[in-house]
């Protein structure tokens, strides 16, 4: 099977997947964390994620659980990798960013359960769908293939998806969930989103 057809049987097997309102409910508490640490342009002026993108991501990766561990370790709503969550703590230390709920200090020295506290961990994965998004060029298999399997991948810089099912499944529910989230109409923020 090509790399296309994977990442289109993929799609069309999420496509219209309705996004549960007790799905909703779980993700309600953390919508001002989504909302102020998505308004950051941490790579390029004016361009920022999209709050409704990393709301589907945040869904489709642990439902909404910010105490939510995978089989590969890793944590928190995001889902993320503590060595992966290390480093761009560190990058994000570095910034001169001031961000509220969330110290300086803590992402210098970031500590693998503050992968369970929704801000740290929300700001984490704004920062990084913003620096795979400037690097693959807001391609959102690339994109998200970053996230899933690692920014680093040989096949990324050659334009394709990371080849793991477990990848190419990520993609199809964070395209639907985002996709639903953007017609429930969501209010936009008056600048540039990209995913």
């Amino acid at each position: 099977m090509t790399f296309a057809s994977q990442l289109q049987q993929s799609l069309n097997k999420y496509a219209g997947t309705a996004i549960s309102p007790k799905a909703l409910q779980r993700l309600a508490p953390y919508n001002h964390f989504i909302t102020y640490y998505s308004q950051f342009s941490f790579f390029q002026p004016r361009h920022k994620v999209s709050p409704d993108f990393i709301r589907a991501l945040i869904l489709a990766e642990s439902n909404g659980d910010p105490r939510a561990v995978s089989s590969k370790g890793a944590k928190g709503l995001g889902q993320i990798l503590y060595t992966t969550g290390k480093q761009a703590a560190k990058e994000l230390s570095r910034t001169g960013y001031t961000f509220r709920l969330v110290r300086k200090q803590t992402l210098a020295n970031l500590q693998e359960d503050d992968l369970f506290d929704p801000a740290v961990n929300i700001l984490l994965t704004c920062y990084l769908i913003a620096k795979y998004n400037y690097k693959f060029d807001g391609r959102l298999e690339l994109v998200l293939s970053a996230w899933n399997a690692g920014e680093n991948l040989d096949i990324l810089q050659e334009g394709k998806h990371a080849p793991y099912p477990e990848t190419i499944d990520l993609i199809g529910k964070v395209n639907s969930y985002y996709i639903t989230l953007l017609q429930e109409g969501f209010p936009a923020s008056g600048t540039k989103d990209v995913l």
